[in-house]
């Protein structure tokens, strides 16, 4: 089974211009400081990177940069997930046409299915792409869940090769792990959960916090993933405000601003999210500000 990356791939933030465009030299610099930060993979278009209110071009332009500006460095892991099957077959084509390596597929949202619909889905999508697919479940955004049961089945299919796991129930990803053994690659897609799915064999997460302190987020799951516990999880309890804050109000709009207070003016989000209100955006300076204060040398970004 090929393993997509160890540690910390961060699922990136579009910046916008303040007429709501896509700002592509911005996003390249991003991209930038992940790579000089060690940052394992970039994953474009996800949650938060607000993939579901970019038009088709703006998605396969932000695809084709991403692929172009990492050049082979690390993996390119781009958002093509839907709720239409037909609809996700025509993005992650764009994607791989594009320059993707792999794909990320969040579950069916709104209409949801069933676990069988699920299956059927997902081997739909993996029998008729070249890319490998990573599975993605969140169900607090999508009202979908993926039972262990089910994950065994998906592992059956060769191209469909990993997960990111953004349920918090830590009990359910053990069983979903043990299940599938060696046959998918588990990430976490919870910052604040990184060391725990780790212990229980996950190999890093997706992670939003790799966009404001990417080296930092690439040693925890790096220490997490070797099975240094004690270190990564003195390290996880340092970033627990920090993670509590990136989380205050609808993803990506607290990171955005914690962004913005790192000096990338990657813009407000697209309706219809919005800002963060006064007292959220004192919540994120003061996290922000406390957890800097607390780095290493080792854990400080090199060109922040």
């Amino acid at each position: 089974m090929k393993q997509p990356f160890t540690g910390a791939g961060v699922a990136l933030v579009t910046p916008f211009r303040e007429d709501g465009s896509v700002n592509i030299p911005l996003f390249e610099s991003l991209i930038d400081v992940q790579l000089a930060n060690e940052t394992a993979a970039v994953v474009v278009c996800g949650t938060t990177g607000e993939g579901s209110t970019l038009t088709v071009n703006e998605r396969a332009a932000l695809f084709e940069c991403a692929a172009a500006r990492v050049n082979g460095r690390v993996p390119v892991i781009c958002g093509t997930g839907s709720n239409s099957t037909s609809f996700c077959l025509q993005l992650a084509k764009t994607a791989e046409e594009c320059g993707a390596d792999y794909h990320l597929m969040v579950t069916p949202y709104y209409n949801k299915t069933s676990q069988q619909g699920l299956i059927r889905h997902y081997y739909t999508l993996a029998d008729a792409l070249q890319k490998p697919i990573i599975v993605y479940n969140v169900p607090s955004r999508t009202g979908m869940n993926i039972t262990p049961k089910t994950y065994a089945k998906l592992a059956k299919h060769d191209n469909i090769i990993a997960v990111k796991e953004a349920d918090p129930d830590i009990g359910k990803l053990t069983e979903s792990i043990a299940r599938c053994g060696d046959t998918l690659t588990f990430y976490s897609g919870n910052d604040d959960l990184t060391v725990a799915a780790c212990v229980v064999g996950c190999k890093g997460t997706i992670s939003v916090l790799s966009n404001v302190f990417p080296r930092f987020t690439q040693r925890l799951n790096m220490l997490a993933v070797q099975g240094d516990i004690e270190h990564a999880a003195a390290m996880q309890r340092k970033a627990v405000a920090l993670n509590k804050a990136l989380f205050c109000d609808v993803n990506p709009m607290p990171v955005k601003y914690a962004m913005q207070m790192r000096g990338f003016p990657v813009g407000d989000c697209r309706l219809p999210l919005t800002t963060l209100n006064e007292d959220h955006k004192r919540n994120v300076r003061e996290a922000m500000t406390s957890f800097a204060a607390t780095l290493t040398a080792e854990e400080t970004d090199s060109v922040l």
